[in-house]
């Protein structure tokens, strides 16, 4: 026997349902229409904004071809940035994390509360004393430059995310482990490091894309050529092919595709991570 619901007929309650559906539909195509236009104007050859048709007729990857000939060296440099920035992230926020989490250091709470008041700070104030830094250090149109000042953008996230997840790893474990002869970096790395991965997963593809989207570090620390970003990249192409916008946006397709990629692969250990930092 079919039962009414207590909030009304089971008609009211499937046509509530369909609005809903229909209203996210609705906002879903709102949102992801650059998206669209972005790769259907990619796909049309010598288009501008004004002339280029809603559905390609005729898709040609030439675009796509002349992308990649003037900006695969920046999209190179970026990925070889994003990689190196990761690395230093992570390297610097484990240990710094399971210090604040496990050691009972005074002042803890106040260090990560300073850690979350240094992402509120401007990134071009940062870019501008960097400058300086790097000139005397020698730093600037480096990789090593680049690689270090992108890493500063995801240290802060990947060190609050990291403590919030291993505050829940019991100190048992680890004693147990010093106990079977471990000393404390041998637990570190045998014991915490593989218990966090869902938690370094996330941390290190937060710290990619801040670093794959990075502009301001970008233009401020090179004067040349020689370290070029595909971000960097996509700015100086605009101004050189503004009429062609078919260019523009294959480049910018192109750019987009590695972060897509990670994000659709890591999808279940950013969820798992992030319910993990957030049961503590």
């Amino acid at each position: 026997m079919l039962r009414t619901p207590v909030n009304g007929s089971p008609t009211r309650s499937r046509a509530r349902r369909a609005w809903n559906t229909a209203a996210a539909l609705l906002i879903l195509a709102v949102m992801l229409f650059p998206v669209y236009w972005m790769l259907s104007t990619s796909l049309q050859p010598h288009s501008s904004i004004a002339s280029a048709d809603l559905f390609p007729t005729s898709p040609s990857f030439e675009n796509f071809s002349a992308a990649l000939d003037s900006q695969g060296g920046s999209l190179v440099t970026s990925l070889v940035v994003s990689l190196g920035a990761v690395v230093v992230c992570l390297a610097l926020a484990a240990p710094a994390a399971y210090g604040l989490a496990q050691f009972g250091l005074r002042g803890s709470r106040g260090i990560v509360f300073g850690t979350l008041i240094t992402q509120m700070v401007p990134g071009i104030v940062v870019a501008n004393a960097l400058y300086s830094a790097y000139a005397e250090l020698g730093l600037v149109n480096s990789y090593l430059g680049l690689i270090l000042a992108d890493a500063s953008l995801g240290l802060p996230f990947a060190i609050v995310l990291l403590r919030a997840f291993m505050v829940s790893i019991p100190t048992e474990v680890v004693e147990a482990a010093m106990v079977d002869g471990a000393n404390r970096f041998t637990a570190f790395v045998r014991i915490v490091l593989p218990m966090s991965r869902n938690a370094l997963i996330t941390s290190g593809l937060f710290a990619f894309l801040f670093a794959w989207a990075d502009f301001i570090f970008a233009l401020t620390l090179n004067t040349t050529d020689d370290v070029r970003p595909v971000t960097l990249g996509i700015y100086q192409f605009i101004g050189a092919h503004v009429s062609d916008w078919g260019a523009v946006m294959a480049t910018a397709v192109l750019s987009a595709i590695p972060a897509a990629i990670l994000l659709v692969v890591a999808q279940k250990y950013i969820a798992a991570g992030i319910a993990g930092g957030s049961v503590k």
